[in-house]
């Protein structure tokens, strides 16, 4: 078994009944991580953080604590630090964060201007987070490259102070739909500088023609497991820890138990590197 904490858990779903429905069933199904991801769409599904008053904050960290699942937040994929209007929007997830007892937020790489401006952005955020015990993870997109997650932790590791968290959220459908590692996230985690902390990881599946979210197991990996088990090798080598969110809602739901189940097997059969 591998000697640091991994953690598997699912998500909410704008295609769920409520945002209730996914993280109960996490904890029916013993899964031991969680991740809230408000995704209101136009039409009106999905949720945000104003939709969930102080006594469904304290009822989601009691559960929590209860089945022992560690939490996560993922702050709408639009937010973007670097405009001052998506400040009050950030602010709420991070309160909404420390509310309900996560250990983590993550949010999304968006390069609409200079690395150093993002860079700057981040410094007030991640004061914010410190102070409530939280930490960062930045997520991956379809269109941010390796070489800027290369750049981004260069910069950070330039003002990082002791005890500061931040890392990198690896998804692997985004990586698999990048452009020059099209259906071949493992190059894409290859070109990541050993010095780029990965602290989270978004596991689904696509074939490279869209953001399909396919649970794992259910895509590629159907026929052949085998970059899952890679993944998982190239993990270990860069001491992983933290939670691993499966990114749907499928029907039936038990999909997510097999994908967790097997994913399991794997981190369990790839012995630990020697300390």
């Amino acid at each position: 078994m591998t000697e640091r904490p991994i953690r598997i858990g699912n998500q909410t779903a704008f295609s769920a009944s409520t945002p209730w429905e996914p993280f109960l069933y996490a904890a029916k199904r013993g899964f031991d991580a969680f991740e809230w991801f408000p995704d209101k769409k136009e039409w009106g599904e999905g949720w945000e953080v104003g939709d969930l008053n102080p006594e469904c904050r304290e009822k989601i960290k009691e559960t929590a604590q209860r089945h022992d699942i560690r939490l996560s937040v993922h702050a709408p994929w639009w937010v973007n630090t670097s405009r001052p209007e998506d400040k009050e929007p950030l602010e709420a997830n991070i309160r909404f964060a420390g509310d309900i007892g996560a250990a983590l937020l993550n949010i999304h790489l968006h390069l609409t201007g200079e690395l150093d401006h993002f860079v700057f952005s981040l410094a007030p955020i991640i004061e914010d987070l410190e102070k409530a015990g939280i930490d960062l993870s930045i997520e991956n997109t379809p269109l941010t490259s390796p070489e800027e997650f290369n750049r981004l932790f260069a910069r950070i590791e330039d003002w990082r102070t002791p005890g500061m968290r931040v890392g990198m959220c690896l998804d692997l459908g985004h990586a698999n739909l990048y452009a020059s590692t099209r259906n071949d996230y493992l190059a894409y985690v290859d070109r990541l500088e050993i010095s780029v902390p990965i602290i989270h990881l978004h596991a689904h599946e696509n074939y490279g023609d869209g953001d399909s979210h396919l649970p794992l197991f259910t895509g590629p990996a159907a026929q052949n497991p085998q970059a899952i088990a890679s993944l998982v090798q190239r993990l270990e080598k860069r001491r992983f820890s933290g939670s691993v969110i499966l990114e749907q809602w499928p029907q039936p739901p038990s999909l997510l138990d097999d994908a967790r189940d097997r994913l399991g097997q794997i981190f369990s059969s790839v012995p630990p590197l020697s300390r």
